[in-house]
């Protein structure tokens, strides 16, 4: 693709200037989309796609940063630029700010107890803009830290994205469950929003978790997007806050 070529698309799609960096970093996040490079994947150099693009490589590695800053990409020393995974221990956080009080973090233990196809409620459709009764994926699962008991995920998945999607399979291996999604489906989560509150345990939530009715909780309700911006998840998680608190970093 040339520069011209580039520019073009761009007054083609959208009526205001891009600039050049914006476009090339447009064509990459395609690239990602449509699976030219998986997630863990080497992506070329920048002077290769400089090449490619007919562009300098300065241009291309102002893409390249604003990805990175996004964790779309990762760069590693002396080794190149890779497409992010959630495989990657170091992206373990990235999407659960949950830590101890005494700021030593450990891993999460997962316990899917529940998956079924089901109508999408309401709210649930109203976020992935499915018609009423719409197909959903329900997932409902405890994750344990230490072995204590501290957050009651119910999840919903469009099931589009994830057909064969078992409870068998979530309980196999040890992969979190936005690796498994990535690797198996090939649907990787890139951004979320998050809304919290607090609220206080039902008999449901106090049974799982182990608390008394009425103890608080924290309600932290999550849309998850994958490329394009596209909804794919929404999630409703009650977290125990006796152990523990929801970390987050500003700036």
């Amino acid at each position: 693709m040339t520069r011209e070529t580039l520019r073009s698309a761009a007054r083609a799609s959208a009526p205001t200037f891009s600039p050049l960096y914006r476009q090339i970093k447009d064509f990459l996040i395609g690239c990602l989309e449509r699976g030219e490079w998986r997630p863990g994947d080497v992506i070329p150099s920048e002077g290769e796609l400089a090449q490619r693009f007919n562009v300098s490589q300065g241009t291309v590695r102002k893409a390249i940063d604003e990805m990175a800053a996004e964790n779309l990409l990762v760069r590693r020393q002396g080794k190149g630029t890779f497409v992010s995974t959630h495989s990657d221990p170091r992206a373990y956080y990235r999407f659960l700010r949950l830590m101890p009080n005494d700021g030593i973090a450990v891993p999460s233990v997962s316990e899917p107890f529940y998956c079924q196809v089901v109508d999408a409620p309401p709210e649930v459709a109203a976020v992935f803009g499915l018609a009423p009764g719409g197909a959903v994926v329900h997932i409902k699962r405890l994750l344990r830290f230490g072995g204590e008991k501290v957050v009651f995920d119910q999840i919903f998945l469009q099931a589009e994205f994830f057909p064969g999607l078992t409870l068998e399979l979530l309980r196999a291996g040890e992969r979190s469950l936005y690796s498994l999604l990535e690797s198996d489906f090939g649907v990787r989560m890139i951004s979320a929003e998050e809304h919290l509150r607090a609220v206080a345990a039902d008999e449901e939530c106090a049974a799982l978790l182990g608390v008394q009715c009425g103890e608080p909780l924290l309600l932290v309700e999550r849309t998850a997007y994958t490329y394009g911006n596209r909804p794919v998840e929404w999630r409703k998680g009650l977290y125990c806050t006796r152990n523990h608190y929801y970390r987050n970093e500003l700036g």
